[in-house]
């Protein structure tokens, strides 16, 4: 029987715990007009899943596995940033008629990049929704897949290039509790892996400079959008990296920001944590075994246990 030392992720005695109570997801609208910011809650503060894991045996810890747009780094202002440069660059007008290039505000990103994961198929989706744009690419809608998927292509990859000099200014840092996690997992022999929906080439940059080249190197694990075939809600991302690790899911812990990578941690079979951002607050984190703030006061976990799940919401000793 797993000690009350030996309980998952739990706080220390600053950050109090509460249960959560669930609601049903939202469903992927149809259209823009549709896709509005969902009606905001109190932030959340710490919270344990009230419902037990399938399993009622115990298993240890081998692998903490990160995301690294938001859970890293504070980073979706800085993606809508780029991809509003790289419509202002190519004169994306969409539709054609419009007076000024494409804009996507703070509402719109933060529910869209909410609901949808990955670069490309939030500009496809787009696209697909409202209309094919004009652009310096194309001076005319294209109408067919090639020139559609090129048009994608060509504003991703100077979106990825913007995006990188932004991260180069020096001027993002990592979210607080990070670096320590990392350290205090590592030094106790658990494998660490990084899994991201971002294109490979930004997220080596962003690692880089945030994580130091020397933690870096030490993961056990890296995978970016560029190395699987699916995005997130899909599990490909995780279910590939224990296979790398060489570790089962149920010796997993996940630590996502968001409805999306959560699905996919659970996909997996992997329990997750949730260190949500100012753009993920409202969301519905029912499935998650845990939700934070930040990762300042998380430690890590020795023991997955169902007990943590019954047992009153013990504190680990400080």
């Amino acid at each position: 029987m797993a000690t009350a030392s030996s309980l998952l992720l739990l706080p220390t005695p600053s950050s109090p715990l509460s249960l959560r109570t669930s609601s049903l997801p939202l469903p992927l609208p149809r259209n823009r007009h549709l896709l509005l910011p969902t009606r905001s809650r109190p932030p959340l503060v710490g919270r344990c899943s009230a419902s037990p894991p399938s399993s009622s045996s115990s298993s240890p810890l081998h692998a903490l596995i990160f995301d690294c747009d938001g859970v890293i780094l504070e980073s979706e202002h800085l993606h809508r940033q780029a991809y509003n440069d790289a419509f202002a660059h190519f004169d994306v007008r969409c539709p054609p008629s419009s007076s000024a290039p494409l804009h996507w505000d703070v509402h719109f990103y933060d529910d869209l990049q909410n609901r949808i994961g990955g670069g490309k198929p939030k500009m496809r989706w787009y696209f697909t929704t409202n209309g094919w744009p004009s652009s310096s690419i194309f001076e005319s809608p294209p109408s067919d897949n090639t020139d559609r998927e090129k048009l994608i292509d060509i504003i991703q990859d100077w979106k990825t290039e913007r995006y990188k000099e932004i991260i180069r200014s020096g001027t993002v840092e990592p979210r607080p509790g990070v670096l320590r996690l990392m350290d205090d997992a590592k030094s106790a022999g658990v494998l660490l892996a990084v899994c991201s929906a971002a294109t490979k080439s930004s997220v080596v940059l962003c690692l880089e400079s945030l994580l130091g080249m020397d933690r870096f190197k030490s993961l056990d694990c890296f995978l970016a959008g560029d190395d699987v075939k699916e995005k997130k809600p899909d599990p490909l991302i995780y279910l590939t990296a224990a296979k790398k690790l060489g570790v089962s899911g149920k010796n997993c812990v996940v630590v996502e920001d968001s409805v999306i990578g959560l699905q996919a941690a659970n996909g997996a079979g992997m329990p997750c944590i949730i260190t949500y951002t100012s753009s993920t607050a409202s969301q519905d984190f029912k499935d998650a075994v845990a939700t934070y703030p930040d990762l300042s006061n998380v430690r890590r976990p020795r023991v997955i246990t169902s007990e943590f799940f019954h047992l009153s919401l013990i504190r680990l000793p400080g």
